[in-house]
C-alpha cells in the first residue's frame, strides 16, 4: 500500500462544514456481528492501530449481557487495556442500569444507549416497548449526567424498519426528541437497513430543528444496503451535520436486522471528504492499513472499496 498519494484531488463544495468527527464504530457496531469470536487482544490492537490513525473518537465496546452479544462478552477485559490511549474518547455502550455500573467501575467517561423508532425492533432488540425502553434508560442518563459522563442517544430504524416498512417522520422525531430529553447530550440517527434517501435525510433534519433538537447534536449513522450511504451523508453535510458514524473497513451490519448489511465504511468516508478540502484529521493510508490488517485477522477482504482500491495501487 502507498503512502504518498496525489489523489483524491481536493475540490471543495460550498456551503459544507471546515471539519467532521468521525465517530469509530468498528471496534463494537462492526465487530458484535461476527460470528467467530475475536481474542481480546485483536481487539486491543484494533482499537490502538485506530488511534494512531488519527481517530479521536473510538467506540471501545457494548457492556450487554454475554448472553445476547458473545462477542463483546471480554468488555471488562478489554478496556482496561486501552488506558494508554491519549487524547481519544472510548465511549461505550451500556443498556440498562446493571451496564452502566459496569462500564463506570472500569472508568468510562462517555456511555451510549441505544433505542428504537419502531415498535417491532424494539420489541425484538430490548424486548420492550418503545416507551418502556425509554423508562429503562432515564434512570441510566441521568445517574451518568450527575456523573458528568457524557452520554450518546442512538436511535434505530430511523428510515425503515424491516418487519413495519416506512417509518414516518414524526414517529423519528417523536422518539429522538424523548431521548433528548432525557438528558442525552448527542443524538446518532441510525439507517439500521440502509433504505434512506437524500431528501428523506433532509427532511428528518429539518423536522428536528422544528423541534429543537438542534443540528450540532446530531451525528448520522448509515448502512451501505443500497449503496446510499455517501449520498447520505453529503445530504446530512449539507444540512450541518458534523458528526458522521462510520466504521473501519465497512464492518459490521445488525444481529437483530438480518437485511441490515455493513456501515459505511471509515476510509470511502475520509476519501470523499479529502476530497471536498473537510478535516478529519485521519491518515487515510493508516487507517487503510489498519483494515487490511483486520481482515487478515478475520480471514477475509476487506469490504471497504477504498481499502481494496489503496490496496491494489
Amino acid at each position: 500500500m502507498t503512502t504518498s498519494r496525489t489523489l483524491p484531488m481536493t475540490v471543495p463544495a460550498q456551503d459544507l462544514p471546515a471539519r467532521v468527527r468521525i465517530h469509530e464504530v468498528g471496534a463494537r457496531d462492526g465487530l458484535q456481528n461476527e460470528k467467530a469470536v475475536v481474542p481480546t487482544e485483536v481487539k486491543a490492537e484494533f482499537i490502538h492501530r485506530l488511534a494512531a490513525s488519527g481517530l479521536t473518537t473510538i467506540e471501545a465496546t457494548s457492556f450487554v449481557h454475554p448472553k445476547w452479544v458473545p462477542q463483546l462478552a471480554d468488555a471488562e477485559d478489554l478496556f482496561p487495556r486501552l488506558a494508554g490511549i491519549e487524547g481519544v474518547a472510548l465511549p461505550v455502550l451500556v443498556p440498562n442500569e446493571r451496564g452502566l455500573d459496569r462500564a463506570l467501575a472500569l472508568g468510562a467517561r462517555r456511555i451510549a444507549v441505544f433505542g428504537s423508532a419502531t415498535e417491532t425492533f424494539a420489541a425484538r432488540n430490548l424486548n420492550r416497548t418503545v416507551d418502556e425502553s425509554l423508562a429503562m434508560f432515564e434512570p441510566v442518563v441521568a445517574r451518568a449526567k450527575a456523573d458528568k459522563v457524557h452520554v450518546r442517544g442512538y436511535l434505530s430504524m430511523c428510515f425503515g424498519d424491516p418487519w413495519e416498512g416506512p417509518v414516518p417522520v414524526h414517529q423519528v422525531v417523536r422518539v429522538a426528541k424523548a431521548l433528548m430529553d432525557l438528558g442525552c447530550d448527542e443524538l446518532s440517527l441510525g439507517d439500521t437497513i440502509g433504505v434512506a434517501t437524500p431528501g428523506h435525510v433532509q427532511t428528518l433534519l429539518a423536522e428536528l430543528n422544528e423541534e429543537g433538537v438542534p443540528t450540532d447534536t446530531i451525528g448520522v449513522h448509515f448502512h451501505d444496503t443500497y449503496g446510499q450511504a455517501l449520498s447520505n451523508t453529503l445530504a446530512a453535510l449539507q444540512h450541518g451535520v458534523t458528526t458522521v458514524d462510520a466504521s473501519a473497513g465497512g464492518l459490521g451490519g445488525c444481529p437483530y436486522a438480518k437485511s441490515a448489511t455493513g456501515n459505511l465504511a471509515t476510509e470511502d468516508l475520509v476519501w470523499m471528504l479529502q476530497g471536498l478540502g473537510i478535516e478529519t484529521g485521519v491518515d487515510l493510508d493508516a487507517l487503510a492499513a489498519t483494515s487490511v490488517w483486520l481482515a487478515e485477522q478475520l480471514g477475509r477482504p476487506s469490504p471497504s472499496r477504498t481499502v481494496r482500491a489503496l490496496s491494489v495501487r
